[in-house]
This record gives C-alpha cells, sequence and structure tokens, in this order.
C-alpha cells in the first residue's frame, strides 16, 4: 500500500491478516510444543543434558537477536515478501528438525528456525499499522495476542498427543513435521491475496548495523540462557560485560548513519517518540513471567510427581485465559481506554501472588486444591492476554507506519529478552534457593520464591504501564488520538 492510499482501507485486509496470523502461530507453537517432546528426543538420539538445552535456547537465542532484522526487511523490501521467505525457510528447517539424524542436527534445524521464524514473525504485527484504519486496530491486535494464548493452548497438549499417537511411527518427530501442512495451506492460500502488504518505506539495507545489533543482542542473551547450566564460566561475563560496549557501537553507527541521510536498522528519530522507552521498559517487566513456564512445570513434575503429559494439560487454564484475554480487550477499552493494560498486568500480579501462597499453604508433595489453582492459572493467563494488545499498541502506535516493522522487532526482541533475563536472574532464585534439595517442600519454597519475584517485576510494569495511561488520558487531543502519538517518518533518499 502506498502513502496515499492509507486512507482507503484495503477490502481484504481481514483475509490477508488471518493468513498473516496463521504463519504468525507457528513460531510461538515451537516454543511450547517442544519442551513435551524433550524426554522422547533424549531416549531416542541420547542427547545429554547440554545438548537438550542447546535444542530450547539455539531457538530462542536466534529468534531474539534476528527479530529487529527481519522487522526491518519488511519495512524495507515488502511485508509479503519476507513473511513467505521466512515461512519457507521456517519450513525447511522443520523438515530438518523433523528428520534430524544427529542431537547436532537437531540443534542446527532449531537455530535455522528462530532466524526464519524472526524474519516471518514481525510482518503481522506491522502489518496492522500498515493496512488496518485507526478505528480496527485494536481488534487486530487483540487477535494478534489471542494467537500467543492459542499456541499456549494447544502447544502444551498437542506435543503429548502427537507423541502418544505416533503416527506413522514419527514419534517426537511429528511435533516439528506438523508444521509442513500448515505452511502449505498458507502459501497456497496465501500468495494471491498478501500482493499488496508491502513496505511504507525504501532505503538501503545496513549491514554494519544488522551485524552490530544481532552481535551485541547474542552477547547478551546467550550467556543468560546458557551461563547458568554451564556454571557461570569465565566467557559468560566477558560476553555480558562486552554487550553494551557493542550497544554503544550500533547506536552511534546508527545515529552517523541516520545524519548523513541514510537508512539505518534502528532510525534514532523514531526511538524518540514520547513515552516510548517507557513502554518498552513495561515489555520488559511483563514478560518476567518468561520463566513461570520452566518453573511451573519442575513443581508439577518434580515436587508432585505428575507425568509430562499431565503436567501440560495443568496449563490449560492458563491457555484459555491467554486466549480470552486478547478477545475481551476490545470490550475492555471500551469502558476502561488507556487502563486495560495497567489492569491486566494487575490481575497477572494477584493470580502470582495468589497462586505464591496457594502452594505455600499446601503440605510438601501435596497438590493444592485443584478448583483454585485453576481459577489462579486462568486469572494469571487473562491478565496477559488482556495485556499484550494494548501492550503492543502502546508500542507500535508511537511511531509512524514506515517504521511499523522496526518497531514490531524491537517489541518482540524486547520480549524476547525479557524472557531471557526472567530465565536467567528468577530462575537463579529458585536454584539458588533450592541449595541441590529435591524433596518435594523444597521444590515448592523454592518456586514460591521466584513467583514473589515475579509478581514483584510484575507489579513494577503495572506501576509503569499507570503512568502512561494517566499521560495518554491528560492530552489525547495533542496526540491525534493515537495513544503517545507517533512521530513522522524520515525521509530518506529514494524513499516513495
Amino acid at each position: 500500500m502506498s502513502q496515499q492510499n492509507a486512507a482507503v482501507p484495503e477490502p481484504r485486509r481481514w483475509a490477508m491478516f488471518i493468513v498473516l496470523l496463521v504463519g504468525s502461530f507457528l513460531p510461538p507453537l515451537d516454543f511450547f510444543i517442544v519442551n513435551v517432546a524433550l524426554p522422547s528426543i533424549q531416549a531416542e538420539l541420547g542427547t545429554s543434558s547440554s545438548a537438550e538445552q542447546m535444542v530450547i535456547s539455539s531457538y530462542a537465542a536466534l529468534y531474539a537477536v534476528t527479530l529487529i532484522t527481519g522487522g526491518r526487511l519488511g519495512d524495507l523490501y515488502g511485508r509479503s515478501r519476507m513473511f513467505f521467505l521466512g515461512l519457507i525457510g521456517f519450513s525447511a528447517a522443520s523438515l530438518l528438525c523433523g528428520l534430524a539424524w544427529s542431537p547436532w542436527a537437531l540443534v542446527a534445524g532449531r537455530a535455522l528456525q528462530g532466524v526464519t521464524a524472526a524474519i516471518m514473525a514481525p510482518q503481522a504485527l506491522a502489518s496492522v499499522q500498515a493496512i488496518f484504519p485507526e478505528s480496527e486496530k485494536p481488534l487486530a491486535l487483540s487477535l494478534y495476542g489471542a494467537v500467543f494464548g492459542l499456541a499456549a493452548v494447544i502447544g502444551q497438549a498437542l506435543g503429548g498427543v502427537l507423541i502418544s499417537l505416533d503416527l506413522f511411527g514419527m514419534g517426537w518427530r511429528m511435533v516439528f513435521l506438523v508444521n509442513l501442512p500448515v505452511a502449505i495451506l498458507v502459501i497456497t492460500f496465501g500468495l494471491p491475496l498478501l500482493k499488496k502488504v508491502g513496505s511504507q518505506a525504501r532505503g538501503r539495507l545496513d549491514p554494519a548495523g544488522m551485524g552490530l545489533s544481532m552481535l551485541a543482542l547474542a552477547l547478551l542473551i546467550v550467556p543468560l540462557t546458557e551461563g547458568r547450566e554451564a556454571g557461570w564460566p569465565l566467557w559468560s561475563w566477558i560476553s555480558l560485560a562486552a554487550a553494551p560496549v557493542l550497544a554503544a557501537l550500533f547506536w552511534r553507527h546508527e545515529t552517523r548513519l541516520a545524519r548523513s541521510g541514510g537508512a539505518p536498522l534502528v532510525d534514532p528519530a523514531a526511538l524518540r517518540a514520547p513515552g516510548l522507552g517507557r513502554a518498552l521498559l513495561v515489555a520488559v517487566s511483563f514478560y518476567s513471567i518468561g520463566c513461570f513456564f520452566l518453573l511451573f512445570s519442575v513443581y508439577l513434575q518434580n515436587a508432585l510427581h505428575t507425568s509430562a503429559l499431565d503436567a501440560g494439560l495443568a496449563f490449560l487454564p492458563f491457555g484459555l485465559g491467554y486466549l480470552l484475554g486478547p478477545l475481551s480487550t476490545p470490550f475492555c477499552r471500551r469502558f476502561l481506554g488507556d487502563w486495560v493494560n495497567p489492569i491486566g498486568m494487575g490481575l497477572e500480579t494477584a493470580g502470582v501472588l495468589g497462586l505464591a501462597w496457594l502452594i505455600a499453604a499446601a503440605p510438601g508433595g501435596v497438590a493444592p486444591a485443584s478448583g483454585p489453582l485453576a481459577v489462579l492459572l486462568f486469572a494469571i493467563g487473562f491478565g496477559q492476554g488482556l495485556g499484550i494488545p494494548t501492550l503492543m499498541r502502546m508500542i507500535t502506535g508511537r511511531v509512524a507506519p514506515a517504521y511499523a516493522g522496526m518497531i514490531a522487532g524491537i517489541a518482540s526482541s524486547t520480549l524476547q529478552v525479557s524472557t531471557a533475563l526472567s530465565v536467567a536472574l528468577i530462575g537463579g532464585v529458585f536454584y539458588t534457593v533450592l541449595a541441590g534439595r529435591t524433596d518435594p517442600a523444597a521444590i515448592a519454597h523454592a518456586f514460591v520464591a521466584a513467583a514473589l519475584c515475579i509478581a514483584a517485576c510484575l507489579a513494577a510494569g503495572t506501576v509503569l504501564s499507570m503512568t502512561l495511561a494517566r499521560r495518554a488520558g491528560a492530552a489525547p487531543a495533542a496526540r491525534g488520538g493515537v495513544p503517545g502519538g507517533s512521530i513522522p517518518a524520515r525521509v530518506h533518499h529514494g524513499d516513495q
């Protein structure tokens, strides 16, 4: 869509967006589904504990470090083109994972999945800014958030079901091969529809910025995901110390490129949008719950001795809440406006605190009452689902559509960095409190300590979000009705 046509909504925008959403469903699905398959993978391939960790972390790390680049590629070269290139690459990587003949072939496939998913995923979020009128963006963002809830619902259970069915004798391999028919359907129906989901900006690629940003993020994320398992060796501390140095070099390069009239990967002008920094801090605190899935699974399986399948099913109330929360967001906005996000995060905080109290009150090794447990998990999921669309709106609505891909990549990358920080820091609290003990009471006590840390981070994010909501309500007219306002796009040489 060109700028002159932006005032006339694309008549097929909802069909186009649904295709993008189905493709965007695959990356979070693969994050959830593989956890259940790890024991089966270990039994067949003989993976070591470090290789098992790499199956998870190689995907998560490369996904995180490539998201900003993936979003900007969509801005520059067309969102539909990058979406389909990413989807085809993701399908090829899924095939490699499904046919893996060794642990390291599987790790290589997972790494390729992470890179290609990061090229594909930002395009749907960026397209909200590009193809929808302002009145329809809340509903579109709500559906985008619901995709993650659906992935949580399906991913936790589907992995166990596929492994149990053992279709065609493929066992755990089906958790990867199931991506292929979905991708074929998306390509078949999506190619005719998505030709008009183009870019809003033109310019040259910034390879130096790409390299510096990916290296800086890798120096931060890799030690956070691998450091604790490796006992925090020297290389992890050197990497963490080097990350801010590379980040400073990256920012200096981007500033110089912008001043010379180039097209930086991350335009400094866009990041100066009012309130954007605070909104990104809310995103950091929002995904402090990232370690919850891992630690609650440890509690269920090691303290309560539930099976992997039952542990996955235990997350269904959370997933249901996460699915319904985004779908409720447009309705809630009518009455609560910009306060939906802090209310959602506040509900999450209360849910995590309630869960900590429920587990602390139960005797060691005894499961909490199933009814209250399900209600609290639903509340946590509903709060997170309620908050995610409004959080994305708080971030992406502050810049012009020409930067939609860039800011979508930054937002998604921020959430991934937050997850890595959560696993490293709050996970570190869990294992420090546990102190090597394996009895149910010790595991429950360590989980409660970690849950209190999660609640504290969510509470801090709630307060930050309240300040943004208060400011948005104070002067909506000054910002043109868009939360936080939006800055104009920089005109690069050769822009259309």
